[in-house]
């Protein structure tokens, strides 16, 4: 009977409305926190800002567009920092856009938290029950995204949902949704590599090319040709001056921090070349296995060789190393890193450190990211040296 009664807790956890609820109840806190803490100063210009300036930002640029102002200038007397992402984001804020701040905020909130949940749900993992501690793993670096009201749990769900789909054969689906991460932030154009592990590529292209194309034209729903041409080329002129910023959360930051080295370029031509390396494994692309690996790989890669990650990104990079380790059997020298991650990448910003050691030590040192780059050599280092005795399942999807 305590055996059948046990099971029954487990099941009960393991339930995707008990964990779907559970997400739901965390956004809903979060989203109150928001709302309710009082706003904060970023300079001394005196102007204070909500806590979810970032959701402003995004809510924002449509009105700008629509109004067929520049919509990558500054507007100080609406909100901190510059809209970065492209015209099309804007027009995708227009549902949000029209409604009081704490509904908005909270469908935004949920939209990223339940994208990212779902898809990782929905991951064709070897075992179910690992899906639970998956989760786990992922949710205090989902609530410091939702804390800033950013993009990043979204931009990763759709890049999983991706996978889902090409593992699925639906080529139509995951080309749009990895379109859509490029038009959220540029750099989801890394995930296009996921197509050269299935076949039809060339389908997959002219679907991507038609979802690129649908997508750009969108907000000429709402302005001329000649004044999204100038937003497209103001986007471009903001990113290259962007580039040159700051070091980031990345392995710039850390070869910067801890040796002195600036070569910025030279660092992402070198990742460049270490991220093409698993192509050469070429006979395991039908391996189900391998293909998580990659898809952990990809995730790391768009975060540790981002000059402007921040610490809201890193739910993109945890969910890349959960999927790594609970995609694989346990091994002590993995379940060593995903601690030294747990405690340094998703503990270090928290009060579980005095803020006398995060500010002297966590954040000049950017410990946030060296358990992230060190995982990433580690799955770069399983990748090039996958053994045939490794091989895994074929995809559970495969006919």
């Amino acid at each position: 009977m305590e055996t059948k009664n046990s099971e029954n807790r487990t099941n009960f956890f393991r339930n995707p409305l008990f964990l779907f609820s559970f997400i739901a109840l965390i956004t809903l806190v979060i989203t109150a926190q928001s709302l309710l803490l009082k706003p904060k100063f970023f300079d001394n210009s005196g102007i204070a800002y909500t806590r979810y300036n970032n959701y402003v930002i995004f809510k924002q640029s449509y009105f700008h567009l629509v109004e067929n102002k520049d919509i990558f200038q500054l507007y100080p007397k609406e909100h901190w920092d510059y809209f970065k992402y492209s015209p099309t984001f804007a027009m995708f804020m227009a549902p949000l856009a029209y409604l009081p701040d704490a509904v908005g905020l909270f469908i935004w909130n949920i939209l990223n938290a339940m994208v990212l949940f779902l898809a990782l749900w929905k991951l064709p993992l070897p075992e179910e029950r690992k899906k639970i501690f998956l989760f786990l793993f992922v949710v205090i670096e989902c609530i410091t995204s939702m804390q800033n009201a950013q993009s990043n749990g979204l931009m990763a769900g759709l890049i999983i949902f991706a996978f889902n789909n090409l593992e699925k054969k639906q080529v139509a689906i995951a080309s749009l949704l990895i379109v859509c991460t490029v038009f959220i932030k540029i750099f989801g154009l890394v995930a296009f590599s996921l197509f050269l592990f299935y076949p039809n590529k060339i389908k997959a292209f002219l679907y991507a090319l038609l979802w690129s194309t649908i997508l750009y034209i969108l907000p000429l729903l709402v302005v001329s040709m000649s004044q999204l041409n100038l937003l497209y080329a103001s986007w471009y002129h903001l990113l290259q001056n962007d580039h040159s910023a700051s070091f980031g959360l990345s392995v710039a930051g850390w070869l910067h921090s801890w040796f002195g080295f600036d070569g910025k370029n030279i660092i992402l031509v070198i990742g460049t070349v270490l991220f093409c390396l698993p192509f050469l494994k070429f006979r395991y692309f039908t391996n189900l296995k391998f293909k998580l690996y990659f898809l952990s790989f990809l995730l790391l890669w768009m975060v540790i060789f981002n000059h402007k990650a921040e610490s809201p990104t890193f739910v993109i990079a945890t969910a890349g190393v959960s999927i790594w380790f609970f995609s694989q059997k346990i091994k002590l020298e993995n379940l060593l890193l995903i601690i030294f991650a747990f405690v340094f990448t998703t503990m270090s910003p928290t009060d579980l450190f005095p803020k006398s050691i995060r500010e002297i030590y966590m954040m000049p040192y950017v410990m946030k990211a060296v358990p992230c780059i060190f995982i990433w050599f580690k799955i770069t280092f399983d990748l090039l040296f996958y053994k045939e005795s490794e091989i895994g399942e074929p995809s559970i999807f495969a006919k």
